[in-house]
């Protein structure tokens, strides 16, 4: 069943649109990794053209009525490319005052729902959908994953963010206030990443794409979205692997709801290690570093 809920065409894989979707896709890093936005700019437009160049000279079959139309490479990785637009247009350091909560709110929500409206309303073709339980109930191996992030992350995730330092990354939470804001903000930023990177960005490149190269080119936006947010030194040990994992959950689970609920836990300890890294001695007793 195709990722998005199922009911949005999927073409035959075309060796071709590998190319432009892999422009599109590095623009991802030039935004967020190199902080070079004139590169992405040039990424994202040769990337689009490259994909009008594929289609140029396709005649789109007349359609029977109630059939939908083909998928076109150009316009879902134009979709694609005005989320990231929409994302680079501010600064991602995480910062918690309400100018940043405010500019963090507009843009990140303007990528998802920018997208979503003009693929439904403009486009017409329904391309982005959010399946919030397409899977159905969750089997016990599901259950037992949950438990494994919580372990998993309480295991690495002080380790990487203490010993690497990156937790500096964060501004420090000192204060009943802040610590408040950075749980809303952590959470907050986590249900959005699947929203976007998976829901969109993995559902519109799974359109033209077979999966594996699809969900490695959604883990290059999200991955590089993640390092301007501040997991740097070796975070992408971490976060490609994590990137992989979500997409390949979301296929399998076709469940919004499921995968949002593996990054919350995951962001939960998040949470936990960056005020006990902030605030030495306050939770000693609960992590090993």
């Amino acid at each position: 069943m195709p990722v998005g809920g199922g009911a949005a065409p999927i073409v035959k894989a075309d060796v071709r649109a590998v190319v432009p979707a892999l422009l599109v896709c590095l623009a991802a890093p030039s935004f967020f990794v190199l902080l070079t936005p004139w590169l992405g700019w040039v990424l994202l437009a040769a990337g689009l053209g490259a994909a009008w160049w594929l289609e140029r000279g396709a005649r789109p079959a007349a359609a029977h009525a109630g059939e939908a139309r083909p998928p076109s490479l150009l316009r879902d990785l134009s979709l694609i490319a005005l989320g990231m637009l929409i994302v680079s247009a501010i600064p991602l350091a995480a910062e918690l005052d309400n100018a940043a909560m405010v500019r963090f709110t507009l843009a990140l929500g303007g990528a998802v729902a920018v997208p979503y409206v003009v693929s439904r309303f403009v486009y017409r073709d329904h391309a982005i959908r959010f399946p919030w339980r397409g899977g159905g109930r969750w089997t016990a191996f599901q259950w037992s994953w949950l438990l494994a992030v919580l372990v998993l992350g309480w295991l690495i995730l002080p380790f990487y963010f203490i010993t690497s330092g990156v937790y500096q990354n964060w501004p420090v939470v000192d204060t009943p206030d802040l610590i408040a804001r950075l749980f809303v903000g952590v959470g907050a930023v986590g249900i959005w990443d699947e929203l976007f990177f998976i829901c969109t960005v993995f559902a519109l490149l799974r359109r033209h794409l077979p999966v594996p190269v699809a969900n490695v080119l959604q883990m290059i936006v999200f991955v590089s979205f993640l390092w301007e947010l501040g997991y740097r030194e070796w975070g992408p040990a971490l976060t490609i692997p994590f990137a992989l994992l979500q997409g390949y959950i979301f296929l399998r689970t076709r469940s919004l709801a499921y995968v949002v609920t593996v990054h919350l836990l995951f962001d939960a300890v998040v949470f936990a290690v960056l005020v006990h890294a902030h605030n030495p001695g306050m939770w000693d007793g609960i992590f090993l570093v």
